[in-house]
């Protein structure tokens, strides 16, 4: 995902020379950037005292509304299962990519109202991107509390014989269901005892069906083997079962249970699915001529230089005044000072191992 950086500057007779003289700069010798324009329309300024006192709040609302989109960004990764084509395919502003939606961005009229003050403007951003943060914790919650549920029952569906469900392996007819006198019983017998139970199954107690053991699943370690019996000798084949090391699982054939489970699973997995929010992002003005410049790494120190070239007669002092300056007003969150109006905007907003 592309790096941007929104700048902003004054200077020319038209905002029309200003964004050609840049563009010129920028370009003529080599593509350094890759520029349009960012049109934003005339806003309710105000006066500097204004200015001054947004500017904490601004910041403020700028972490927190950076902090809310990457959040969403993560929920989308963890929804997806961390598979970066889905991720970036769905990360989208106003139903289009980041980079298209910063590149053409549009003022919204409807949701910002330009006769409204900035103060106003900062507030319904905050109020619409507060309820963005509310409604991704409360989603946050109900996929959480799903994916535990779901990976209970998937954790139930595999691992060991000894443990596991015995629902996706069983079948109706390994049973003698509905007698009153018989009953089937599913025993976990390690590999290496097979004989040892072939041998002897029908003798560890008495009323075992003779000939009535069949090896229904194995794993890796052990093997199922169904044994048909009569209802009074189960205390007395779990007891001997257990003293030859032979493991009766606690299993009842019931198909409504079974199917129930089932048809959890599935409305689970289907649930989990469903968790899927869509990402909106909201701007904020600045004054001037705003340009958008998508940089390339090998050229941004070549970059810097020729906008310095281009703008340091704006303000003489910008070479010499570092972050580490507590400047009332002006808050400062990169590096260096610059004498035109700079915001970076990284488009991308998922950080993967």
């Amino acid at each position: 995902m592309a790096e941007f950086w929104l700048i902003s500057a004054p200077g020319e007779k038209t905002c029309q020379q200003t964004w050609d003289k840049m563009n010129i700069a920028t370009t003529r010798t080599a593509n350094l950037s890759t520029n349009s324009k960012f049109t934003i329309p005339d806003l309710k300024v105000g006066t500097l005292d204004v200015l001054v006192g947004l500017s904490d709040e601004l910041a403020k609302l700028d972490s927190f509304v950076e902090s809310v989109v990457k959040k969403l960004a993560q929920y989308m990764s963890d929804v997806l299962e961390d598979s970066r084509d889905k991720v970036q395919e769905n990360l989208l502003a106003n139903g289009v990519d980041l980079n298209t939606y910063v590149t053409r961005f549009q003022w919204d009229m409807a949701k910002y109202p330009i006769k409204q003050s900035l103060k106003n403007i900062s507030e319904i951003v905050s109020k619409q991107v507060t309820q963005i943060d509310n409604d991704l914790k409360a989603r946050a919650s109900a996929y959480n509390s799903i994916k535990g549920n779901l990976q209970n029952l998937e954790r139930k569906n595999a691992g060991s014989l000894l443990t596991r469900s015995l629902a996706d392996i069983v079948k109706k007819e390994d049973f003698v269901l509905d007698s009153e006198y018989l009953i089937t019983m599913l025993v976990v017998v390690p590999k290496a005892s097979y004989p040892d139970w072939q041998k002897t199954y029908e003798t560890l107690s008495e009323m075992v069906v003779p000939r009535s053991s069949n090896l229904l699943f194995e794993d890796q370690d052990s093997g199922l083997f169904s044994v048909t019996l009569f209802r009074k000798a189960i205390d007395d084949f779990k007891l001997k079962s257990r003293e030859n090391k032979f493991i009766v699982r606690d299993f009842q054939y019931n198909e409504e249970e079974m199917k129930a489970d089932k048809e959890e699973l599935t409305r689970l997995s289907t649930d989990k699915k469903k968790q899927f929010v869509a990402l909106h992002l909201y701007g904020l003005p600045v004054n001037f001529q705003a340009m958008l410049l998508q940089t390339n790494k090998k050229n941004i120190k070549k970059l810097r230089e020729v906008l310095h070239e281009l703008y340091k007669h704006l303000d003489g002092s910008a070479a010499i005044i570092d972050a580490s300056m507590d400047i009332p007003g002006l808050n400062l969150s990169q590096q260096e000072y610059y004498p035109y109006v700079y915001y970076k905007i990284d488009c991308n907003l998922l950080d993967f191992k």
